[in-house]
C-alpha cells in the first residue's frame, strides 16, 4: 500500500447505529483512498456480548454487513479500501460473512482481519464477566493492508488506530516514527466520532447549517500532518472550533496514550486553511506505555426506573408523599431493592400557560441482583398509588419488570502478553511484535497560564457559553468536560476564572468528587476529568445523562460574571 503524497481517509460511522447511508455518501461524494468505520464503544461491547450469548456466531455489528450489501461493489469499483472495527467480538465471523456476501454479489474482494484482543478466557473466573478485550493498536491493520487486503475487519482496537494503522501502511512508517504516528493518531481521534468533527453536537451549531452534516475525512501527508475536511456540498462545517471540540472529547491531559504512540496534545497546532479545511500539524509523539488497556463488561444486576409527574402547587410536599408511600411498600416487601435512588427535577414553572411546564419530574431508580426485587415490588407499589396519592398522580410510562444493567471496568495488561494477529487475505497469519521502545506514563508539569485579561472592571452576569464552547463525554465511571475559548482575550479570562473549585460551584453534582484540570494553551482549552460521576459506567445508567453528553452544555448555561469587554 506504500505510496502517494496525500492519503485521503474518510469516516462513515462514529458508533453502532450511526447514519446508515453514510457509507454510500462517503464513497460517492468525492475521492477517497480508505474509508473507516468506528462501531465500538463501552456500551456496544456489552450489547455484542449479550448477542454472542444468544448466538456464538454473532458478536459483530450486523449493520455493517447490511451496508456492504449496498456499497461493497462501489468501494471495489472506486478502489477504496475499507477498514472497520465492526468485527467486535467476532472479527473472523464478520470477515467470513463479508467474503460470503462478496461471492453472492460477484464482487472480487480480498478480506483480512485482526484478532488477539479477546482475552475473555483469562477472566472466566470473574463472576458475570461477558467481555474482556484489550485495546490493540494499528500494526495488525497495517500488516493486512500491506498484504493487499481490500477490506480489513478488526475487533477491539483503539478508535484512532483505524487511521494510524492505515497511514503507517501507506507511508511505510516504522514503529519508532513517533511524531508521524502521533499526527495520524490525532487525525484519527478527530475522525473517529464522525460528524462530531463537522458541526454535529457542537456548542455553536447555529453558526452553520446543522441539519445533515457531512462525515469527515483527513488528508494525511508523510510527515503525519493532515487537513481535516469533508466532501464538497455536504452540510455542517469544519472549523478550528469543530476540530477543537472533538480533540477535547473523551481525553484528559497533554499526554494521550495509545498502543503505538503517546500523542502530545499540548503540541497540536490548528490552522483554518480555507472553508471547511483545518490543518493539524506540529504534533509530537513519545514511545507508548508498556501496557494495554483492557475493557471488561459484566452484568451488574437488575434495574428498574419510574418517573412520577408532579404538577402545580406544593411540589416538594408531593414528592415527599410519593417517596414515603413507595418506601413503605419497599419496607413491607419480602425483598427490598438493594439500591434505591430518588431525584427531583424542578422543571415546573409558576403560573405556566402549558400543563407540561407546570410539572416537575420525580425519578426513582432501583437496583438489585435479583430481578424480583426490582420488578413487581416496584410496579405493583406504583400502580396501587393511582387513586390514593398526590392530586394529579400520573407517570411518564407504565412501570415495567426491570431490565439487566451492565458495568464497565478497565484494567491493564503487559503489551507483550497480549497476542496481536493479522489474518491475511491468503489465510496466513502475521504477528506484529509489541513496541520495542516504551515509556511509562507520567504527568507533565502544568504550563504557564496567560496573562490575566486587563479590563475596566465592568462585568455582566451572563451564561458562560456566550464566550466558551464545551464538549463532554464518558470514560468508564469518569466524565470529561473540555472547555475552549474562541479568542485570545476570552482565553486570558477563562484560564483564570474556571478553576476546579469554580467548576464544582457551577456543577454542584461534582462538589464531592475528585476533579482534575488540564490546561492546553495551544487549543485555548481546559479539560476537566471528574472521577466517579457516572458510577460504574454508561451501561449502569447511574444518572439522568448516563454518558455525560450534555454536562458541557449545562456548564455553559450557568451564569458567571463575565467582563463586558468580552460581551
Amino acid at each position: 500500500m506504500t505510496g502517494g503524497d496525500v492519503l485521503r481517509v474518510g469516516n462513515a460511522s462514529g458508533f453502532y447505529g450511526d447514519r446508515f447511508d453514510a457509507v454510500a455518501e462517503m464513497l460517492t461524494g468525492g475521492p477517497l483512498d480508505v474509508l473507516t468505520g468506528d462501531y465500538l464503544a463501552e456500551l456496544t461491547m456489552l450489547i455484542l456480548g449479550r448477542d454472542r450469548l444468544k448466538d456464538p456466531t454473532r458478536g459483530y455489528a450486523k449493520s455493517f454487513l447490511r451496508q456492504m450489501e449496498d456499497s461493497l461493489g462501489t468501494a471495489v469499483e472506486r478502489g477504496v479500501r475499507l477498514v472497520t472495527n465492526a468485527g467486535g467480538l467476532n472479527p473472523a465471523g464478520l470477515a467470513d460473512a463479508v467474503r460470503d456476501l462478496a461471492g453472492r454479489l460477484g464482487v472480487p474482494v480480498r478480506v483480512a482481519h485482526v484478532e488477539g484482543d479477546d482475552l475473555l478466557p483469562r477472566y472466566r473466573g470473574r463472576e458475570g464477566v461477558l467481555t474482556a478485550n484489550a485495546y490493540l493498536g494499528g500494526a495488525g491493520i497495517a500488516a493486512c493492508l500491506r498484504a493487499g487486503a481490500d477490506v480489513v475487519v478488526t475487533g477491539r482496537v483503539t478508535d484512532a488506530a483505524l487511521v494510524s494503522g492505515v497511514a503507517a501502511a501507506h507511508f511505510g512508517w516504522a514503529p519508532t516514527d513517533h511524531d508521524r504516528l502521533a499526527g495520524a493518531v490525532v487525525a484519527g481521534h478527530v475522525l473517529e466520532c464522525g460528524t462530531q468533527a463537522t458541526g454535529g453536537n457542537y456548542s455553536f451549531f447555529t453558526a452553520h447549517d446543522p441539519r445533515h452534516p457531512g462525515f469527515p475525512l483527513a488528508e494525511i501527508t508523510a510527515d503525519g500532518s493532515s487537513v481535516i475536511t469533508k466532501h464538497p456540498g455536504t452540510g455542517g462545517a469544519v472549523t478550528t472550533g469543530t476540530v477543537t471540540a472533538q480533540l477535547l472529547y473523551e481525553t484528559s491531559g497533554a499526554r494521550y496514550p495509545g498502543p503505538d504512540v503517546t500523542a502530545r496534545l499540548d503540541t497540536v497546532r490548528l490552522t483554518q486553511e480555507g472553508p471547511d479545511r483545518v490543518r493539524i500539524d506540529g504534533v509530537r509523539g513519545e514511545a507508548p506505555p508498556p501496557t494495554l488497556k483492557v475493557g471488561l463488561t459484566r452484568l451488574g444486576g437488575w434495574r428498574n426506573a419510574l418517573t412520577f409527574v408532579l404538577t402545580g402547587l406544593d411540589i416538594e410536599a408531593k414528592a415527599a408523599l410519593v417517596r414515603q408511600q413507595m418506601e413503605a411498600a419497599f419496607d413491607a416487601a419480602k425483598h427490598r431493592p438493594a439500591s434505591v435512588t430518588w431525584t427531583l427535577a424542578r422543571t415546573d414553572h409558576a403560573d405556566a400557560a402549558v400543563q407540561e411546564e407546570a410539572s416537575a419530574l420525580l425519578r426513582l431508580v432501583v437496583r438489585d441482583a435479583d430481578q424480583d426485587a426490582v420488578g413487581r415490588v416496584v410496579s405493583g407499589a406504583a400502580v396501587e398509588l393511582a387513586l390514593g396519592s398526590v392530586p394529579g398522580f400520573h407517570v411518564t410510562a407504565p412501570p415495567g419488570r426491570g431490565e439487566p444493567y451492565g458495568v464497565f471496568e478497565a484494567e491493564y495488561a503487559d503489551a507483550a502478553d497480549v497476542p496481536h494477529t493479522a489474518v491475511l487475505p491468503d489465510g496466513s497469519r502475521a504477528e506484529p511484535p509489541p513496541p520495542a521502545e516504551t515509556r511509562e506514563l507520567s504527568p507533565l508539569p502544568g504550563p504557564a497560564l496567560p496573562e490575566p485579561l486587563a479590563h475596566d472592571g465592568r462585568t455582566r452576569r451572563a451564561p458562560l457559553g456566550l464566550v466558551a464552547g464545551a464538549r463532554s463525554g464518558d470514560k468508564g465511571g469518569s466524565a470529561n468536560v473540555g472547555v475552549w475559548a474562541g479568542t485570545d482575550a476570552a482565553w486570558r479570562w477563562l484560564a483564570h476564572e474556571l478553576t476546579t473549585d469554580r467548576l464544582r460551584a457551577l456543577l454542584p453534582e461534582t462538589a464531592e468528587l475528585p476533579v482534575t484540570r488540564h490546561v492546553l494553551p495551544n487549543l485555548r482549552a481546559l479539560n476537566f476529568v471528574i472521577d466517579g460521576l457516572l458510577g460504574a459506567g454508561v451501561a449502569a445508567q447511574a444518572r439522568f445523562d448516563p454518558q455525560a453528553k450534555a454536562l458541557g452544555e449545562w456548564l455553559r448555561a450557568r451564569h458567571v460574571d463575565i467582563p463586558e469587554v468580552l460581551l
